[in-house]
């Protein structure tokens, strides 16, 4: 039998790599593990778990193994939130417990959320709590850092803000429709919720002035969910959807309008610009403000004004969103240098 050479170069040669130790010293073990607190649904629901889905992705891609509870094995906690639903794999006091007998264990807490976008109580009191255990607080907007230090969040601790991005296999603007001013410019928007802080007044808006003609060679797509008692008189309408399927009814409108309130960090002007829609968007509108000051137009009350200086502006906005908007990508990736990072500053040499 012939043997097996144990270099790949020809004999004598110095330079010769050793196949056979490289394989045998080759990485076999996960770089690292990290325990996420909620599990991903393969189904529309919301931005966190689209987030959650592409950082499960990423780290696995990247060599880490993924867990959703906490054990010995774990060298990472990146922890999110349910709302205040508390449907977590394993709550911010177990982390606390966690904690105790493996200190070394870095804790990112990811904050996407505050009280007055839906009205609620608790969440800013949750979050509060939770950030106890974190060793670094991740913000998906400046704007929702500040709303938080002027409340409870000490600005001196370590975090860092990186806003949301897409999936860029799903969302892109390959195939997106360029707008023709001789053609209807169609507007989208699309929500899991059906809470009517998400802009609902404001589309219910536009949608009776499509109806009325005061909004000629204007179309409006509403996909999603929408209040019950909402009746729309000329908006065309599609169930809620994800993925690929949603990008693609994403590409064939000309741009997003969002009048959703007090966003910590919205995934759906994320996605749309991704699919190569301007933003028509409102000033109260939190987090996507800083977003849209560079890829949209912004309205107070009436928002006839903005959507003329959008059509006017379109083609020099669309260049700007072509080319510089966000991405999924590199928004996994920021979050992945950090919990490397971390990992390397608290746990020291691991098991090889």
């Amino acid at each position: 039998m012939e043997k097996v050479p144990l270099s790949a170069g020809p004999p004598g040669d110095s330079r010769r790599c050793p196949f056979l130790l490289v394989r045998f010293f080759s990485r076999s073990k996960p770089v690292a593990k990290v325990a996420f607190n909620m599990r991903p649904r393969r189904t529309p629901y919301g931005g966190g778990n689209q987030w959650l889905l592409q950082m499960i992705d990423s780290v696995k891609q990247a060599g880490y193994a993924v867990t959703f509870q906490l054990d010995d094995s774990v060298n990472g906690i990146i922890a999110t939130h349910a709302g205040t639903s508390g449907d977590l794999t394993f709550s911010y006091d177990q982390v606390a417990d966690f904690k105790k007998s493996h200190p070394s264990i870095p804790c990112i807490q990811r904050i996407n959320d505050n009280d007055i976008r839906k009205g609620t109580g608790q969440m800013d009191d949750l979050l509060s709590k939770a950030n106890r255990v974190s060793d670094h607080t991740v913000f998906v907007s400046a704007w929702l850092r500040d709303y938080h230090a002027a409340r409870w969040f000490d600005s001196t601790r370590p975090h860092s803000v990186i806003h949301n991005g897409a999936n860029p296999a799903e969302f892109h603007p390959i195939g997106s429709s360029n707008w023709n001013p001789l053609q209807p410019f169609r507007l989208v928007t699309h929500h899991w919720s059906g809470n009517w802080m998400k802009g609902f007044k404001v589309y219910a808006e536009i949608d009776r002035a499509i109806a009325n003609g005061d909004l000629p060679d204007t179309e409006l797509w509403i996909i999603g969910n929408w209040p019950a008692e909402l009746i729309w008189k000329a908006a065309r309408t599609f169930p809620p959807c994800r993925g690929h399927a949603l990008a693609s009814l994403l590409r064939q409108s000309h741009a997003c309008v969002t009048a959703s309130l007090h966003e910590p960090g919205a995934m759906h002007p994320m996605e749309s610009l991704q699919c190569g829609l301007p933003l028509l968007y409102h000033r109260d509108s939190g987090g996507t403000v800083e977003i849209g000051e560079k890829f949209g137009v912004a309205f107070d009350d009436d928002f006839r004004p903005a959507l003329l200086k959008l059509k006017e502006t379109y083609s020099a906005i669309r260049k700007v969103v072509l080319s510089e908007g966000p991405s999924g990508d590199a928004m996994t990736l920021s979050y992945r240098r950090l919990i490397q990072s971390l990992i390397a500053l608290k746990s020291g040499p691991l098991p090889q």
